[in-house]
């Protein structure tokens, strides 16, 4: 297959045309022009035959399209964003029924349509709809004679009830037919026809377009009703006093369901699609929750793979192709509680794009042929997930597991102090601190009881200078600044930890040997700081779009048109995600936002992060206590000062203590430092320098309302730099090494987001600081490969297991999030599916999970050329930054025996993550090892180095600004079935590249190889498919999270994903 191909077979269903073609049919002050156009789009079939016969391309075979609805529904918001998008197939034209022609002419006079979309609202004459599908036979979208069933709730019930779809407990309660109308009303409780409901109960008319609906409560919860109404401004009920049910009218009357005051409504589009979107309750308040613009707030959840089956099942069983219904979550179960009909999801823009393809598909499907249309039927290569790995092979991508650095933040700052006083002992036992010797204390509530306390012990120092409080008045006041910062608490950007020390805290210096008391006492840490910044926020999101790159047909802008790779997955029910986070504040708001570009999905993160982040503070999984460190790294850290408080210059003796891993970067921040207490006397003058540059500018009346990034201001960062003066240098005159990584921290947040200060020697400050941090920040988890191990263990075994855990539940095929093979038409795999964990949490895990595959015995790097390699590039990274992934993908050869080594096969992908604008210089080239093939063999490659691409130069960064053209046809052709899977056949398009070099765009990490070319006509690659996914490295030039930071972010700037990729033909490897 050649790089671009012009043929028939290459046509998109979906074209963009620069004025969408839909027109109101039949108005009778139309001009006689407009009239033509109808006429040209409601051609009958004989007039299209002749056409066809003059051979006018334009007129040939156009398909019309007719919407049948009050013009309330035909011209609302969402209506014509899809119906835009629907005019985008070549060959479909739509015609809006004019309100008047459908109230007023007969249906012979109705224009002609090939299909109609037609549903029922509030004036609808139904019944003549009817009467036009009767005469024109049109293919319907949704049936129309199901729509009287849909206006029952009777009738509604029915069809659920028929279906085995779980339904609350109900009894209807006939009027109209008195030997059905049995009804007996008590205090609490009303029995209809035999059956009782005891209150809380819900009533509702039997009409589905009467929308008052009643709860009824209880005594005990004080009686009275909860009257719902159709929405009226911000309200959608009302309480009402009045307790005994209405005594005129047919109702149906239900079991309430507690539902935590959240609806689910669900939105099918066909049977293999659904949009879930929760809704605060209007049973809970009656108060319509509105955003900025004024509409209703809802957010997307992740549907069930029951729930799904549910979506399939309403859709089928009313034959209703878009239709919506309410789903009640409650103990475990998931009930149907009404089903509306043709309902579209209000605001969002990847529905709108999902529901016009899966329409226009859906037309074309079924009346191209009729009427001889040049169009085939769309193959969705990403059906089943088949895909060339590093290795060569075509194999199906099973498992996706990753694990994630938080983003960027602001610096994290922390104040230890011993306590002693009986309140801060109170406090400690009322929250079941002696049970563990431990307590964090983040919600609200604790944090003022310590506020509290701190208030009271300074007044009493205040009045009594001999009183007995041990704690130190300025500790204190400092405890006191802090927790009254921002004037509320969130809990997420402060917290207090206790320690119980049974005989006191340890001394630190002679001089306070002599004021050292006896007894225990509580080591209180004070913690703020460290939130996600909204670069942090871009970070994440953009990221998200980025990671589904790592998916099949995930090439092109993210993935980002409708229908291909993740989102498809996503959509159609066979993507098995879960996403967890530690506790940390800045760590789950990561997670959402990445959630949010990984879904496509819009709003607030808060939502999204309460429906689809799970808290993971469960044996230590993604949390651990930094503050409460092993007996081995103590010994660590002691021997790591011991070794930085030198005055003297590196010696080699220092070098082999100090890397004995002989790690490049290691090495290279050694040579720049070459005496670490020189070096630490220049950093702390030059903090000294910074904290007098920024008291000139408070000085200064222009600076005086100065605003910082992140709303901080020169106060503030004054505090920040005069802390770390102060604690740096200690009274005798050594250096507080554990303080380095907060320099580091604090001088890399001001270069990046307060560059416009100018301030003086910052640079140096950053150079000298990095170096410092990059001997100190990695060594901290170990020096030698038996420590890191040791410690990595005390971090990460439980998150170890639970990777594990992840692949051989992969690997023994769960029936979770799977399609049901008899209700999966149109989806060429439904028993495929792939199961996605994302595990966000800080740098301290990052560091052990990665010290555990370097050093825990995977691989021997004497014996596997490509793992070695692979090592080497780990050991030339000097910093795990923001946004840092480590990526475990495992693929599947179904073809292959259970037992075989060949059956399964693993990749990991490492990316560094975020970089400044300074880093280019010092990225590593990861260049990995491509095993043999067989197309190698021939060519007597060198089997230790990477295979001559001809001409690879340096990766190069593509700007998400600029546009990207895709061409849907796959180079991977199917051309025959073995049973359940598909054996792919490797074509080879011809290689070409502009001005002899070509440019690899993602090899290890995108999955199928779609031509992709930026608007300069430059070809990113044309190479052979199964070839670019073997090379083992590629910088990513998609993943520009930064790059939609504001112009106030100087030191910020695009960074390329690195990815080191490496193999092994066994799952069982990860151990």
């Amino acid at each position: 297959m050649s790089g671009s191909s012009d043929g028939p077979e290459d046509k998109q269903e979906w074209r963009h045309k620069d004025i969408p073609r839909f027109v109101v049919g039949c108005e009778e002050d139309e001009e006689d022009d407009d009239m033509d156009q109808v006429e040209i789009d409601m051609k009958s079939d004989n007039s299209r035959e002749e056409d066809m016969e003059e051979d006018d391309d334009s007129l040939r075979g156009q398909i019309v399209v007719g919407i049948c609805s009050m013009m309330k529904k035909s011209k609302s918001k969402p209506m014509t964003q899809i119906l835009e998008r629907l005019c985008k197939f070549e060959y479909i034209d739509v015609v809006i029924f004019s309100e008047e022609v459908i109230l007023e002419e007969p249906v012979e006079k109705w224009p002609h349509c090939d299909c109609l979309i037609s549903f029922h609202s509030r004036g609808f004459p139904l019944d003549k709809a009817v009467e036009y599908a009767k005469l024109r036979n049109p293919l319907l979208i949704n049936d129309l004679n199901m729509q009287y069933f849909i206006q029952d709730r009777r009738e509604v019930y029915r069809i659920l009830k028929e279906e085995f779809i779980e339904l609350p407990r109900y009894a209807v309660l006939n009027r109209d037919h008195p030997e059905e109308c049995n009804l007996v009303e008590g205090e609490d409780h009303v029995e209809v026809n035999g059956e009782v409901f005891p209150k809380p109960f819900v009533e509702k008319p039997v009409c589905a377009e009467d929308h008052n609906v009643y709860i009824y409560y209880p005594t005990s919860a004080g009686g009275g009703s909860q009257r719902l109404f159709r929405k009226i401004g911000s309200r959608s009920s009302v309480y009402s006093p009045e307790s005994s049910v209405r005594q005129t009218g047919s109702y149906i009357y239900e079991e309430f369901m507690p539902t935590d005051g959240t609806d689910v409504k669900v939105y099918t589009v066909g049977p293999d699609y659904a949009h879930a979107e929760a809704r605060k309750s209007p049973a809970l308040d009656g108060k319509v929750e509105r955003d900025s613009e004024g509409k209703e707030i809802r957010y997307p959840v992740m549907l069930t793979a029951f729930e799904k089956l549910v979506a399939r099942k309403v859709c089928l069983a009313f034959k209703q192709t878009v239709c919506g219904f309410d789903l009640l979550r409650a103990n475990g179960h998931s009930f149907v509680c009404d089903v509306n009909g043709f309902s579209f999801v209000k605001s969002s823009m990847k529905y709108y794009d999902d529901c016009a393809k899966i329409l226009g598909n859906m037309i074309m499907r079924e009346l191209a042929p009729k009427y001889s249309i040049p169009w085939s039927i769309p193959i969705e290569d990403e059906d089943i997930p088949i895909v060339p790995t590093t290795s060569g092979t075509m194999m199906e991508l099973r498992c996706v597991i990753a694990i994630i650095r938080h983003g960027d933040r602001t610096p994290k700052q922390k104040m230890k102090m011993e306590v002693r006083h009986h309140l801060f002992f109170e406090l400690f036992d009322k929250y079941g601190g002696y049970k563990t010797g431990k307590l964090k204390l983040k919600k609200p509530k604790q944090l003022q009881e310590v506020l509290d306390i701190a208030r009271q012990l300074l007044v009493e120092l205040g009045q009594h200078t001999d009183c007995e409080i041990e704690e130190k008045k300025s500790k204190l006041e400092q405890l006191k600044t802090v927790l009254e910062m921002y004037g509320h608490f969130s809990g997420i950007n402060r917290k207090v930890q206790l320690t119980y020390m049974r005989k006191g805290k340890p001394k630190t210096s002679s001089e306070e040997e002599d004021c050292k008391k006896d007894g225990p006492s509580l080591l209180l840490i004070l913690k703020w700081g460290g939130e996600l910044t909204p670069a942090g926020r871009v970070q994440a999101e953009e990221l998200g779009r980025a990671f589904r790159c790592m998916y099949p047909g995930g090439q092109g802008d993210f993935a980002g048109f409708p229908g291909c790779g993740l989102l498809r997955l996503h959509s159609t029910y066979r993507h098995d995600l879960k996403i967890y986070a530690s506790d940390e504040g800045r760590v789950q708001m990561t997670a959402a936002a990445f959630a949010k570009g990984l879904l496509a999905l819009e709003g607030e993160l808060t939502p999204i992060l309460v429906q689809m982040v799970k808290s993971a503070n469960m044996n230590g999984l993604l949390d651990s206590d930094s503050d409460s460190l092993t007996d081995c790294q103590q010994k660590v850290k002691a021997r790591l000062h011991e070794i930085m408080q030198k005055d003297q210059e590196f010696m080699q003796e220092d070098y082999h203590k100090l890397a004995p891993t002989g790690s490049p970067s290691l090495v290279n921040s050694m040579n720049i430092i070459e005496n670490p207490v020189k070096t630490c006397d220049k950093v702390y003058t030059l903090i000294q320098s910074l904290t007098s540059q920024i008291r000139k500018r408070l000085e200064d009346p222009k600076s005086a309302d100065l605003q910082l990034y992140h709303s901080e201001t020169l106060e503030l960062m004054l505090q920040r730099w005069s802390k770390l003066e102060r604690d740096f240098r200690m009274k005798n005159g050594r250096y507080d090494i554990s303080k380095i990584p907060d320099i580091y921290d604090c001088i890399k947040y001001d270069s990046q987001h307060n560059a416009s200060l100018s301030l003086e020697d910052t640079m140096e400050l950053f150079r000298l600081s990095r170096a410092l941090a990059d001997i100190v920040i990695p060594q901290e988890y170990g020096i030698s490969k038996a420590e890191k191990l040791d410690i990595a263990q005390a971090y990460c075994v439980p998150l170890m297991k639970k990777i594990q855990l992840d692949l051989k539940r992969t690997h023994e095929d769960e029936a979770v999030n799977k399609l049901h093979p008899q209700y999966s038409r149109g989806v060429m795999s439904p028993g495929r599916h792939v199961r996605t964990r994302l595990y966000f949490t800080s740098e301290s895990h990052v560091h052990s999970l990665l010290n555990m595959f370097r050093y825990g015995g995977l691989l021997n790097e004497e014996n596997d050329q490509q793992w070695k390699q692979a090592m080497e590039y780990l050991s030339a990274v000097n910093e795990l930054n923001y946004m840092t992934q480590i990526v475990i993908m495992l693929y599947e050869d179904n073809n292959k025996d259970l037992t075989s080594d060949e059956r399964f096969h693993v990749e990991f992908h490492f990316s560094p993550g975020v970089k400044g604008c300074d880093d280019e210089e010092n990225v590593p080239l990861g260049f990995g090892f491509r095993p043999a093939s067989s197309e190698n063999e021939d060519k007597k490659t060198n089997q230790g180095s990477l295979e001559c691409l001809s001409e690879d130069q340096t990766d190069r960064a593509l700007l998400v600004s600029d546009p990207i053209n895709i061409q849907r046809k796959s180079p991977v052709i199917r051309n025959r079935k073995t049973g359940s899977m598909e054996v792919l056949s490797e074509t080879t398009p011809n290689h070409s590249s502009k001005g002899g070099t070509s440019q690899r765009f993602l090899q290890s990490c995108s999955r199928q190889s779609p031509e992709i070319k930026p608007t300069g006509g430059l070809e990113l690659f044309s190479m052979l498919a199964v070839k670019r996914f073997s090379v083992s490295f590629a910088r990513h030039p998609t993943n520009v999270w930064t790059a939609n930071v504001k112009s106030s972010d100087p030191g910020c700037t695009a960074c390329p994903l690195t990815c080191v990729a490496f193999r092994r033909h066994c799952m069982t490897d990860l151990r």
